[in-house]
């Protein structure tokens, strides 16, 4: 059921307000929003922190969770197990082109990421960011 709201007055007298689109849009905004934040590197290991991350993988561009299982074994650290041996080398330069500001370590397939705990520069940063 569509809600369709005419305005009164002088200057809006063929505005028609459609609240279900705007509804729509709004909870689009909000999921990105929430991605967003999750994203964001705050000192404790989060495997959201990955997805924005794209991997070439095969001549496309992957998520880094379509390339490898992505686990989080303990609160600063990240582990990547990715599946393809071929790919270890694209997703290490994937995480490290990302700007997240963590370096990846290897140990064969797995790449281990340890998040740094936050320093006085990182928390300025983030405060402007969220």
């Amino acid at each position: 059921k569509s809600t369709k709201t005419a305005l009164e007055g002088s200057m809006a007298d063929d505005f028609l307000l459609d609240t279900d689109d705007l509804t729509r849009r709004m909870d689009g905004a909000m999921a990105n929003l929430r991605t967003e934040f999750a994203s964001l590197r705050t000192g404790r290991a989060s495997a959201s922190m990955l997805e924005p991350i794209m991997v070439d993988a095969y001549g496309s561009m992957t998520p880094i969770n379509q390339v490898g299982t992505v686990n989080v074994p303990e609160s600063r650290m990240v582990t990547i197990n990715v599946w393809d041996k071929g790919l270890v080398g694209k997703v290490e330069k994937a995480i490290r082109e990302s700007g997240l500001g963590i370096n990846p370590q290897l140990n064969g397939t797995i790449i281990m990421l340890p998040i740094p705990e936050l320093n006085e520069e990182r928390r300025r940063e983030l405060g402007k960011v969220a």
